[in-house]
């Protein structure tokens, strides 16, 4: 494995389960943002993500969600998606170790392929959980949206002691809409799989301060990170593939200050890193 980075955001090139297991304290962590492969056969740089049950998909899903949930702090959130057929898996497995707050529907306008013989996919599914549902981060104020029957329609609440027109603003509530990243977006990435800068802009800014580490096992394109230090706050990136790992130094603008030898680098061979 290989660690590029500073104190405020490491990028870790390796393997996820290998790097949670050695590389992250448990704890340390107050926020995870999880988009693993979805085991539908996406090819990522080259590599076809298919399991060959689901069983062992689920399996290798449960060792890594058991490891994120170790290194969340007390107060921790939990983020995390998957595809809609595996996600009553990943919802029934979490209800039985953390609080399930919040089953997020993100909605997106149109799909690469149109179904012609059934209803296609419009939405990717996003679990919302916490360790400690009586003591977490929720920034309401800072993801706050418009709220029309308010601002719009400017309708009177009669329920109130003194009449007054409904809030301008709201909380949004669990279904989201997000355009997906789409080829020559100013935010495009050769990725198949990108998520888009406001669905973690929401996420991270409800769901953390600034100072606050957060971790991404999948980074992929490394938006997660990219946001977070546009935000103020700490990451950690784990990648598999080389090609994204360059996407992130690029992103985290760490890819200059590697090339002047500034960036702190270390190189861990995987039996290094299991006698550690």
């Amino acid at each position: 494995m290989e660690i590029f980075g500073t104190h405020q955001h490491r990028i870790i090139h390796g393997d996820a389960l290998q790097a949670l297991q050695t590389l992250v304290p448990d704890h340390s962590v107050d926020l995870v943002f999880a988009d693993p492969p979805y085991n539908i056969g996406k090819c990522f740089s080259g590599h076809i993500e298919k399991w060959n049950t689901e069983e062992a998909y689920l399996h290798w899903c449960y060792q890594w969600l058991d490891l994120c949930l170790q290194k969340l702090k007390p107060h921790g959130s939990l983020y995390v998606m998957t595809a809609t057929q595996f996600m009553p898996y990943f919802d029934i497995y979490l209800r039985h170790k953390i609080n399930i707050l919040s089953r997020i529907v993100w909605n997106y306008d149109s799909s690469g392929v149109q179904a012609k013989k059934y209803f296609g996919s419009m939405y990717e599914p996003i679990l919302y959980a916490v360790k400690d549902k009586q003591h977490y981060t929720f920034n309401a104020a800072d993801i706050l949206i418009e709220a029309k029957t308010g601002a719009r329609r400017k309708l009177i609440d009669y329920r109130k002691a003194i009449p007054a027109i409904y809030n301008t603003q709201k909380v949004p509530g669990n279904v989201w809409d997000f355009s997906r990243v789409r080829y020559r977006m100013n935010e495009y990435e050769n990725h198949p799989t990108q998520k888009p800068v406001a669905l973690l802009e929401r996420i991270i800014r409800a769901s953390s301060h600034k100072g606050d580490t957060i971790l991404d096992p999948f980074s992929g394109t490394f938006t997660t990170c990219a946001v977070a230090r546009q935000l103020g706050r700490n990451s950690i990136g784990i990648e598999l593939q080389e090609e994204y790992v360059k996407i992130g130094l690029r992103r985290l603008q760490l890819a200059e200050e590697y090339k002047g030898e500034k960036l702190q680098r270390q190189r861990r061979s995987f039996e290094t890193d299991s006698i550690a």
